[in-house]
Order: structure tokens, then sequence, then C-alpha cells
């Protein structure tokens, strides 16, 4: 039988052979591999085969992002994005052209800004004043945790120096008391409830552009890492069932169900319908995000040991646990009983603590299962819990971008975690000598969805582009285990089992980058790039 799709000379990354690969064709027949060799398969090709020369370069299996909010990226994209400024005053300067080439927007929305362009990481209100006096603007960070605001959102939100701080937020206050202009995690919904809500069709348009850019990158699945309403988020769930519906999904999809935190238990039977209505072709809804914390540079990561001072001495705060970790080992035997996969954010140690004493309630309660739960970020892990992933089943699910010396680590979280802890940070290495499994994502829009930039920071532990110093050495990953983070790791927690490997028999869902990466120095794997993108051998992108 000839082939549908035969790629041929170049090199194949196959699971049994990943640094040596051997394999240089491969051949694919109705969307699944038919046949892995050399030479010999171009026997395979008929009249109507399409013959890929791959002229030296790498086949893959495609990328898969194990968390990202693609939604939420393709409206910023759309919006005021502030992504690309590096200073305070570029964003400034940013935020006036995009309110000046939009007059007649109600409110000026987008987001995106580093919290390293301010000092403190908090943009003050007169800053935004200063170019949009008369509209609201309401500008999330890179990180999502924390809103920018201007004194006209303030003052439609009825926010001054008398209103309280949330139980799961904080307003930044001025030396006088008075709301300074940045809302921290749960005080951001106070003005994100006023901002008018994407439309449906804005929300499909946003789900469709991200895609072409993923599949642009090489991704061909992923798992919303946030399917529902959080903090004024715009809910995907129906674009997704919109496009699953009319075939214009083209990647595989798992979405995480939000876990309400302001609820508990009693909301288990609407993710279990939530699950069943929203499930459609290549969108399934078959997991919960469970977000138990905020991030470090705010101070809201949950710690087991209390944060530092600017002098290093020990505060009172340990963060926030944005779910009573008293009640999260019964929420997650319940879902896991009903089949549920668990996707934690879990940031601090102390969330990550709790994340592991939940599954393994979980595990003691229901017995062993195929419900995968992993736990996202883990920039904080106490290095008596690292064992514990293998031996509970938990997959590490990383975003190595993260991993390397710059001003947001350097500036606004080493100081106040304290030597000893900042060496306990992103432990890939060390999570994966111990025997745990890898998946591995982005978090975009917080960050790249660039999964050949996640792993050129997994390997070399240092930006692109950037030379040093290494951050924590000891904890890189080599380039066949950066890159099964990103294909079969990720493939096992998104439960497509028939995919992340060139296997025969597998999906052909896959990828050619522009060179083999394999064959230059670790330094130059950031110049990699995806020439050619497929899904079910359906190619779904080429450069150019």
């Amino acid at each position: 039988m000839h082939a549908d799709l035969l790629f041929t000379g170049g090199a194949v990354l196959t699971p049994e052979a990943p640094e040596a690969r051997t394999a240089t064709a491969v051949a694919v027949t109705g969307g699944r591999i038919t046949a892995v060799g050399g030479e010999e398969l171009r026997e395979l090709a008929g009249p109507r085969t399409e013959v890929v020369d791959l002229a030296g370069r790498l086949l893959l299996p495609g990328f898969q992002d194990a968390h990202v909010h693609p939604v939420p990226a393709g409206l910023e994209l759309a919006q005021c994005d502030l992504s690309g400024a590096t200073t305070a005053a570029d964003t400034v300067a940013a935020v006036r052209a995009y309110a000046e080439a939009h007059p007649g927007r109600e409110w000026i929305l987008g987001g995106g800004w580093s919290m390293e362009a301010f000092a403190g990481g908090t943009p003050t209100k007169e800053l935004l004043d200063a170019v949009v006096p008369d509209r609201p603007v309401y500008l999330p960070n890179r990180d999502h945790h924390g809103a920018w605001v201007n004194s006209r959102a303030l003052r439609l939100a009825g926010i001054d120096r008398d209103t309280p701080d949330p139980a799961d937020g904080r307003i930044e206050r001025d030396a006088s008391g008075e709301p300074s202009g940045t809302l921290q995690e749960g005080a951001m919904q106070l003005v994100g409830r006023l901002t008018p809500p994407a439309t449906p069709a804005d929300r499909l348009a946003a789900l469709l552009h991200a895609q072409r850019h993923l599949h642009a990158l090489g991704i061909t699945a992923w798992q919303d890492a946030l399917v529902g309403d959080f903090l004024g988020m715009d809910d995907p769930a129906e674009a997704y069932r919109t496009a699953a519906r009319d075939g214009s999904l083209t990647a595989r999809v798992v979405g995480a169900l939000w876990w309400d935190r302001e609820r508990g238990a009693e909301q288990i039977p609407e993710l279990a319908e939530k699950r069943a209505a929203l499930s459609h072709g290549r969108f399934r809804a078959g997991t919960v995000k469970l977000m138990l914390d905020g991030v470090a540079e705010n101070h809201t990561a949950a710690l087991l040991d209390p944060y530092l001072d600017r002098c290093g001495c020990a505060t009172a705060n340990r963060g926030k646990s944005f779910i009573d970790p008293g009640r999260l080992p019964e929420y997650v035997t319940e879902l896991d009983a009903l089949g549920f996969q668990c996707h934690f954010h879990a940031l601090g140690d102390r969330a990550v603590r709790d994340a592991l004493d939940a599954v393994e309630a979980a595990r003691a309660a229901n017995g062993p299962s195929d419900t995968r739960p992993h736990l996202a970020h883990l920039q904080v892990v106490h290095p008596d819990d690292v064992p514990r992933f293998a031996r509970l089943g938990a997959t590490a699910n990383i975003q190595p971008l993260w991993a390397a010396h710059e001003p947001q680590m350097d500036e606004l979280t080493i100081p106040f975690l304290g030597p000893e802890r900042a060496a306990w940070q992103y432990p890939f290495g060390a999570l994966l000598r111990s025997g745990a499994r890898l998946a591995a994502g982005s978090d975009w829009p917080v960050s790249s969805p660039d999964p050949l930039q996640g792993i050129h920071v997994a390997v070399n532990r240092v930006e692109p582009g950037g030379t040093g110093p290494v951050f924590l050495p000891g904890e890189r990953l080599g380039l066949a285990e950066a890159l099964t983070a990103y294909t079969a790791g990720s493939a096992y927690v998104n439960h497509l089992d028939d995919s992340g490997r060139v296997a025969v028999g597998a999906l052909a869902d896959l990828v050619v980058l522009d060179r083999d990466p394999f064959a230059g120095p670790p330094e130059e794997i950031a110049q990699t790039a995806v020439a050619l993108t497929y899904v079910g051998g359906e190619r779904v992108y080429a450069a150019g």
C-alpha cells in the first residue's frame, strides 16, 4: 500500500534512540504512522504520495503544551498588548499609543506588562492618569496575578482608602493608605468584574488566532489550564465547543474546568455536567484546575516558612492558600473517584506539599487510578517532596522559560526567599533523577509559548540570547529529556497515549524543524525554528 505522506532524508526522533536518531524516514497513511525506517521506505511512495524531503532536518512528534491559556492570549493580542515593553517609559508609551489609536473604546483593556519595569513591581495609577485620564484602564500584568488600573477605574469600582482587602487578594496602597493603582490576586476582580466581556465572536476569533500561532510553533495539542470564570477572564468554553463542532479546531485540546475557590464540594456535580456537555470531537473537558496559591513576585505563593523583607529578616507572611488545605484532600479524593484529572497550580513549597498530600489521600481512598494528576509551575519545591512525585504517580508540569536569571527572578524573588529556598527553585533535574515524569508547558500569555525557547532554557538554564550566569546548573536537562517533556510527557498528561512519539500506530501529529538541534551546540537551541506542522497527517502550518 502506498503511503499518503512520506518523510525522507533527515533525522527522526524516536523513543528508542533519541540521541542516535538512526531512523531517516517515516510513512503516514490514514492519519497514522505506518512505517519508521530508512531508504527502504521510498518503496511506499506512489503517484499520490506527498513526499517531504527533510534535507537533514529533524522530524519529531508534535509539541504539546501542558499548561496554556490561548483565548486570553488571543484577546490580548487584539487589545493593548504590553508584552514587548521592557521599561516603564516604553510601557506607558504603549498605553498612550493604543488609547490614541482607539478613541472610541469605552475601556482600555489588554495587558502583559513586566513587573520588573516598575519599582517594587507595582506601577501607580498616576502613570496611567497622565496618558488616559478620562477612561477606565484595566491591564493585567504578565503573570496575570496582578492588574494595573487608573484613578477612573478605581472610582468606578468604589475603591478608596477604606476599602478592605479581599480575603484572596491585596490592594496596593501608598504611604498615606490610598490605593496606589495595583491590585493583586483576588483584588483584581474588584475592577475586572466591571470590564465589558468579549463577545462569543471575539472569543472564537481569539481561539483560532491563537491556534494558528501555536501551530506555527509546532504545537499540535494542549491543555487549556482555565476553562471557566475567573477574575474577569473570558471563559473559553463556548469557543471550544463551537470550534470542535464546526471542525475549525485542528488541535487536540483538553480543557481544565475551573474549581471555584469560593465554593466547596457542592460544585463537583456541576463539573461533571460540564464535562459531559463540553466534550466533543477534538475537545475533552475531563480535568479540573485547582489553583492553590499565587506567585512569588507578589508574595502570594504559599510557603512553608515566611518570606523575608528587603533586609533579609523573616516577615509574618507565608503567602496565600486559595483552597482550604484541610478540605483539599476531600475534594481531590471525590474528583479522582469520578475519573477527573486534577491539575494543580502549585508554585510555593507549601502549595506543592498540599497538592501531594491531597493526591496521596486520593490514592489511599480510591486505590490506583489512571487520572494522571499533575502539578504545574513548581517554583519552590522542598527537597523532601521531590521523591514523592514518582511515588504517587504525580507528573511535574514544568514551565522552563522561568528557570533563568532575569530581573523578576533576581530583584523580586531571590532576595525575599533567601539563599536556601532560592536553591530549591525549578528542580527539573532533581525531579527527573528521582523518577518523576516531566511534562512541559508555557502558561502563555504569561510567557512565550515557543517550546524551543523553553527547551533552550531547560537545557542551558540561561535565557535565549543570554550568556549567564547559569541558574542552578545542577537542574539542567539534556536535550532529549527536554524534548520528551514537551512531547511524550505532555501527551501522557493529556491522555493522548497514541501521540507524543514517532512510532508505528501513533497519530501522525508531527513537526519538522529547520535544522537538527542535536547537531549544534546547546547554546544555539533557541535559534531553531519550526518548518512544518502536521496534525493527523494534515499539514496545519508551513513556514513562509
